[in-house]
């Protein structure tokens, strides 16, 4: 062989040799990349013009407004995201990552309570080029790595944020549904709301908000298990997490537990009101609640998911209920023993919530009636010399506000705009705000009810109660009431009398 066949060879085996190391290390930087490409084709932009409902003046709806958030492409063909983010859309769009066109995308289940919503898409074969982000079976660990995925205002293009898990929690979402939620650190802003946040190469949940205030890099994520029982429950047609909706206190004050005459033995939880005080409800004041299932409950109300991890034991309610019942052990009198405590994914309040309906309302002369709502007290908090004001007069709407309805007072019934100017208001204060007590000294269960009370009138005045402190009476002409409200609804531009519930009721009867 010559020399320079030789030095041919060498010089091949060092080509075979730079080939094959090239080869490795572009396998280990494959290996060493986050598969994000695959990821990011799973997301989606999501465009929303929102309607939303306006409390003060339920004749209407608030301007048109657009919002921007983001999805998931979920198996089945369908895109997951926040119920906030489409709850009162009038038109949705998604648009994939760096994608030009928009496509069409209607709601087809909503659940505002746990703030989970699935869309479906005009175009099917969208999903042929998007495929489903996997989810992982269980919940991540304290200090797993995990980046949240999404398009927060300020750019179009998608944003990968870095962060830990740093705590998992049972805890309420919007009243009265409560569920796990994850806090992590990566910074997640507006705009994030509906995208996936993902550990390795699956998702681990949905990011939904972020810490308010100044608090930097805090968000919240809805874990999979809620995702799961969201998409189970579509499935079946229906949405609603069992609760227990009982008053508990714990455990931990001495004189306490030698006032309940308890072995050092015994943990778990104090019932301070039961939810019903019927000879029938299994739960009384002062029993103790020691076990859910075959679950320990400690003297602050927590259980054990693992070594690690502590959640409260209304965590389990969820997974034990059959035949809306639970079973629990409690301690009565120093006796232990099992009893099946009914359980409920509603909650009924004298305060109602709209679920992405819109108010009901009558207008009679210059007065506007509506049911009370959590969305006009959440716009009262708004406004807090008002709130303090309610709450010196010892209004319902902060007194009574989670009572349950009952055979007198179904819902209240609130004033829920300041007069309609007509003369028929001359001298009397700004009512909005007031609860209805009665009108002509009956009184008022519910909006429909004052709506056939007022229907049915044939005295020649109109007397309304408030049911507050430091509240005037207000006087009218009926007949005088009757004859205005036409003219107050043209110069107003309000196009109906009532919604169309209370028109139905109003014209049960002739003659008005």
């Amino acid at each position: 062989m010559t020399r320079s066949q030789r030095l041919g060879l060498v010089g091949l085996g060092v080509l075979c040799s730079l080939i094959a190391f090239a080869s490795q290390a572009s396998t280990a930087r494959a290996a060493d990349v986050d598969p994000a490409p695959a990821i990011e084709n799973s997301v989606v932009k999501v465009f929303a013009t929102m309607r939303y409902p306006d409390p003060f003046k339920p004749w209407s709806k608030q301007a048109p407004s657009e919002v921007t958030a983001s999805g998931v492409v979920i198996e089945g063909r369908r895109i997951l995201t926040n119920a906030h983010v489409v709850l009162y859309a009038s038109q949705v769009q998604i648009q994939a990552n760096a994608a030009g066109d928009k496509v069409a995308a209607a709601v087809v289940a909503v659940a505002p309570g746990i703030d989970l919503a699935i869309l479906q898409l005009d175009d099917a074969a969208f999903f042929d080029r998007h495929p489903p982000l996997p989810r992982a079976g269980k919940l991540p660990r304290i200090k797993d790595a995990v980046l949240a995925y999404g398009f927060p205002t300020g750019g179009n293009s998608l944003s990968i944020t870095k962060g830990i898990v740093s705590r998992i929690e049972f805890v309420a979402y919007n009243y009265p549904v409560s569920g796990l939620r994850i806090q992590v650190d990566a910074a997640i802003n507006p705009g994030n709301s509906g995208g996936p946040a993902v550990a390795g190469d699956k998702m681990i949940g949905l990011a939904f908000s972020k810490l308010g205030g100044d608090t930097q890099n805090i968000g919240y994520i809805i874990p999979n298990e809620e995702v799961e029982l969201f998409l189970k429950d579509v499935a079946e047609g229906r949405y609603g997490k069992a609760a227990m909706y009982d008053e508990l206190q714990t455990l931990e004050n001495p004189a306490l537990r030698e006032y309940l005459k308890l072995d050092k033995s015994v943990e778990g939880m104090v019932v301070h009101r039961p939810y019903k005080t019927d000879a029938s409800y299994p739960l009384k004041e002062w029993d103790v609640l020691t076990r859910i299932g075959n679950t320990p409950i400690d003297n602050q109300g927590m259980i054990k998911l693992d070594k690690d991890l502590r959640v409260s034991f209304a965590y389990l309610v969820q997974h034990l209920a059959n035949d809306d019942k639970v079973p629990m052990t409690i301690v009565r009198a120093g006796k232990s023993m099992q009893i099946q405590l009914p359980v409920s994914a509603e909650h009924p309040t004298l305060v109602t919530d709209l679920r992405g309906g819109y108010p009901s309302y009558f207008i009679y002369g210059p007065l506007v009636f509506s049911t009370a709502t959590w969305q006009l007290l959440s716009n009262l908090e708004n406004n807090a010399g008002l709130l303090r004001i309610l709450g010196a007069v010892k209004s319902p709407l902060i007194t009574r506000a989670l009572d349950p309805p009952d055979a007198e007072t179904e819902e209240f019934v609130v004033i829920s705009s300041p007069f309609f100017p007509h003369k028929l208001a001359n001298g009397y204060s700004n009512p909005a705000g007031s609860v209805v007590y009665s009108i002509n000294g009956t009184h008022v269960r519910s909006l429909k009810h004052l709506v056939a009370v007022l229907r049915d009138l044939k005295d020649p005045f109109v007397t309304i109660e408030f049911d507050q402190k430091g509240n005037e009476a207000l006087v009218f002409s009926r007949a005088a009431m009757l004859a205005a409200t036409d003219e107050i609804l043209t110069d107003n531009g309000v196009r109906a009398q009532g919604s169309p519930n209370m028109l139905a009721v109003w014209q049960e009867k002739t003659g008005n």
